[in-house]
């Protein structure tokens, strides 16, 4: 199949090769190298701008699918999982020894792609990124050598491919460290619609809230906001779970310092209905995930979409103003309300005291976000899911997006999300990689000199190249 995720994008491969293990895609990249193909990995194929097919036409697409390995060590629990496994066969592999991972609620995506730029989800806070979990990986280089990387083993690839992974290899299997899953949780989904004023101090307290030295790592969710009722107003979603017990006063009390200033949630609403689901670590797993209630993705398909999507990451140091809050909800309740995609903001909260994404050391990784408070993710889709993709709708996301910037500090420190990928930004080096980009400009001409690992946002690809 060379059709992408995002069908806004139209790219057609040279060739798609279906390795079966790892020596025939050492043979398959050697293969491409020697015709001077650009070579690329697909795992699951949600590359938001086709970045698993090429980024654009002729090149080799070395697909992973058929790498279903998962293997669980019975003593240590470690986790060596083949990267063509999707997040909920992952999950559900993983909780039948009672252990998980962090990960997102998206049951197709691939682990490949996911762990190699980040992997956020509502575990996250309590176990870190995807890739703050990877103990060593099993990685095809640019000339088809098979190496182990570790912080033992070529620790300088195993660092490049925590972060910026697929400009350096093909990395075929990944050894976890795995968790003790919690006893239960509650899933939280409590829907608004309300006046842009309503929404602007909601939002300023859900920042209050998750700053606060009383919040726990386990608690995990975001603010999400969508179209409103009227023009002037918004949907509000407060949306994620908590873990360590099915005790729903637990939940409550977490929550309660932030609900208490909020008038009763909607009971329905034409997105969803207010809920709350208490169960076990897979239950609350399962309730969150998309498409909604279901882990295992064997025998079924995932749906395209047409889209443009952005981020930004905030730091936690420099929390956002309240104009800036209140100029991003007058955006959506206004230009928002008048756009004919639908859209949606999510606001993810990655920091607060003691989370564990922000506790790794920056320089230990190639992630280079580790002051991050909230990241947000404006996607906008045709009315219809199918291309064409209008043209306005460019300015309206980017404008979402500048809402926030615009009314904050010249130098604010901000960055963007690398699995967020978004092909019409400028200055992407240094917005997805900060200092560390030029490191991984240094490795890429040592590890891939040949530059086979080609895609237009790959370390060492110019900036201009979508201009």
């Amino acid at each position: 199949m060379s059709t992408s995720d995002n069908l806004r994008f139209d790219v057609e491969p040279i060739a798609i090769a279906f390795p079966i293990d790892t020596q025939q895609v050492s043979t398959a990249v050697k293969a491409g190298a020697e015709h001077n193909l650009r070579v690329v990995a697909r795992s699951g194929g949600h590359s938001y701008i086709a970045n698993s097919l090429g980024g654009k036409n002729g090149s080799f697409v070395v697909d992973l699918s058929e790498l279903k390995g998962i293997k669980i060590d019975p003593l240590t629990f470690n986790a060596d999982i083949e990267t063509g496994n999707r997040l909920g066969d992952i999950a559900l592999a993983l909780n039948e020894k009672g252990r998980g991972i962090p990960h997102g609620r998206c049951a197709y995506i691939g682990i490949g792609g996911h762990s190699g730029f980040g992997g956020w989800g509502f575990a996250s806070r309590m176990w870190g990124l995807t890739l703050d979990n990877i103990l060593s990986t099993t990685v095809v280089l640019a000339n088809g050598t098979i190496v182990t990387a570790s912080e033992d083993s070529h620790p300088d690839l195993f660092w490049a491919i925590r972060g910026a992974s697929a400009s350096f290899g093909i990395v075929t299997s990944i050894e976890f460290q795995t968790h003790q899953v919690p006893e239960g949780g509650t899933l939280f989904e409590l829907f608004w619609d309300m006046d842009i004023a309503t929404a602007s101090s909601t939002f300023s307290s859900y920042q209050s809230f998750v700053l606060s030295s009383s919040l726990p790592t386990t608690f995990g969710g975001e603010l999400a906001v969508f179209k409103g009722s009227a023009y002037g107003r918004v949907t509000v979603i407060f949306f994620g779970a908590y873990f360590g017990s099915a005790d729903q006063a637990e939940f409550n009390r977490t929550v309660e310092p932030f609900l208490s200033g909020l008038p009763e949630p909607q009971t329905n609403s034409s997105l969803g209905s207010s809920m709350l689901q208490s169960g076990t670590w897979i239950e609350v797993l399962a309730a969150g995930a998309v498409p909604t209630g279901m882990l295992n993705t064997t025998g079924t398909r995932d749906s395209n979409d047409t889209f443009y999507a952005k981020s930004l990451m905030t730091p936690q140091d420099v929390p956002m103003t309240e104009e800036a809050m209140g100029a991003m909800m007058e955006y959506l309740g206004t230009t928002g309300f008048e756009s004919d995609t639908f859209w949606h903001v999510e606001i993810e909260l990655y920091g607060g005291v003691d989370s564990a994404i922000n506790n790794v050391p920056l320089n230990s990784t190639a992630f280079a976000h580790r002051n991050t408070l909230l990241t947000f993710q404006p996607y906008a889709s045709s009315s219809n899911a199918l291309p064409p993709y209008p043209e306005e709708a460019f300015g309206f996301v980017d404008g979402i997006v500048t809402s926030v910037t615009s009314n904050m500090p010249d130098d604010w420190n901000y960055g963007t999300y690398p699995n967020y990928i978004d092909d019409r930004l400028q200055d992407w080096q240094r917005l997805y990689y900060g200092e560390h980009y030029t490191r991984l400009e240094r490795l890429k001409a040592v590890l891939d000199p040949s530059d086979v690992f080609q895609f237009p946002t790959a370390i060492g690809e110019p900036g201009d190249t979508y201009a």
